[in-house]
């Protein structure tokens, strides 16, 4: 552009000084037509960057995915292709799920037994129960003859004393008594055991039958979630819509659980358009703003683009965190860029943006909108140069 405002200059001068000779070509005017075309194009330029910034650093960033299997396998399938298109949900690769099925059914097979087993234990539980209301029982009534033989007792021991008992009767109440409390403390002691067989944990630390058989129950139930969960891991689909690059998984290779070790990579469709800009050029930039790019592997096409917003941060402004005090005594520091995330516009939308593609662009801001067509016909001619592939080899 600046070459055909030149152009159209020098064809001015020719015209003044030379086809019509309206004004003398002289030393005075020879410095004055070498000034006005420097510092208008100097003033256009600062000017234009300010209102119509540029970036030669435009880059199509998509959002990969390293796809690691959940759990390790002979793979058995690959039905995708290289770089071929696929929807969210569809089959990537599958893991052989033979061992995966084996260990479901065995655990299918353990369940019902632990279940027999915990309904064995109720069962002895509810008979541990039953001893216990009977030895309580038990223990009531012989309480109640305790009552009445202390009495018995005493009574015996009064006549006794004064004659007017027998000291047999006496003997025999005595004996009544002690025949009693011996029954007292067998019943007890028979509720107490079996108390201490029913209860959770026994006097020595070891789990009763039926909470191990239920601890043994809920973690078979638990170990058979989590062997169904690894047999629908043997089949790995894609996470989004987007396609698998530079593909070199095969059936019969082993498909490892480590996440330094991913089989392949997933692209997504879901992808950044992004201009990088130095600091002072975004002054008058807002969200919204009309923006162009031209990308390389479209010469000769301009994308046309909306500013979704300005990234207002780089690893410049983070302070890496350590026991050290910052250090600012930095050498080679270079000013860091600030991102400007671009939309496409729906005319463009369709259009495929290759990950990694590069070029230029420029944003339209409010200001100076006269001489934004300065910046459109530098676009413009600066896409038609990508053409030229200037190699010799």
């Amino acid at each position: 552009m600046e070459i055909i405002l030149l152009l159209i200059y020098s064809g001015i001068v020719w015209l003044v000084f030379f086809k019509y000779r309206l004004l003398p070509w002289n030393t005075l005017t020879q410095v004055i037509v070498v000034i006005i075309p420097v510092v208008a194009i100097a003033l256009l330029i600062l000017f234009l960057n300010i209102v119509a910034p540029s970036s030669h650093d435009v880059r199509v960033l998509n959002y990969n995915v390293e796809v690691v299997p959940t759990v390790t396998g002979k793979v058995v399938d690959v039905p995708v292709k290289p770089n071929q298109h696929v929807n969210k949900g569809d089959v990537l690769f599958k893991i052989d799920p033979e061992p995966f099925e084996l260990k479901v059914k065995s655990l299918q097979a353990r369940i019902p037994m632990l279940e027999a087993k915990v309904i064995s234990a109720k069962s002895y539980d509810k008979e541990l129960e039953d001893q216990i209301s009977a030895a309580s029982n038990r223990v009531r009534v012989i309480t109640s003859q305790l009552d009445l033989a202390i009495k018995r007792l005493d009574q015996t021991r009064v006549l006794a004393e004064s004659g007017a008992g027998s000291k047999f009767d006496y003997e025999q109440a005595q004996a009544n008594l002690n025949n009693l409390q011996a029954q007292k403390a067998v019943a007890e002691s028979e509720r107490a055991q079996s108390l201490q067989r029913i209860s959770a944990v026994s006097s020595d630390g070891e789990l009763s039958e039926i909470t191990q058989a239920r601890a043994d129950l809920e973690q078979a139930k638990a170990q058979l979630d989590e062997a169904e969960w690894q047999l629908s891991q043997t089949v790995f689909r894609a996470p989004a819509d987007g396609r698998v690059i530079n593909l070199q998984l095969r059936p019969g290779a082993m498909a490892v659980q480590l996440p330094l070790k991913p089989v392949m990579t997933f692209v997504e469709d879901e992808q950044w358009l992004v201009a990088l800009y130095n600091q002072n050029e975004l002054r008058y930039v807002q969200n919204g703003d009309p923006a162009e790019v031209a990308l390389k592997t479209y010469p000769n096409r301009i994308i046309k683009c909306e500013v979704e917003h300005i990234v207002w941060a780089n690893a410049q402004g983070q302070i890496t965190a350590s026991g050290q005090l910052p250090d600012t005594q930095q050498t080679n520091f270079h000013e860091g860029r600030f991102a400007v995330r671009l939309n496409v516009s729906d005319e463009d939308k369709d259009l495929f943006l290759a990950p990694g593609a590069v070029g230029m662009g420029a944003i339209y801001t409010e200001h100076g909108v006269l001489i934004h067509l300065v910046r459109k016909v530098i676009m413009r001619v600066g896409t038609k140069m990508d053409w030229l592939v200037l190699k010799l080899h």
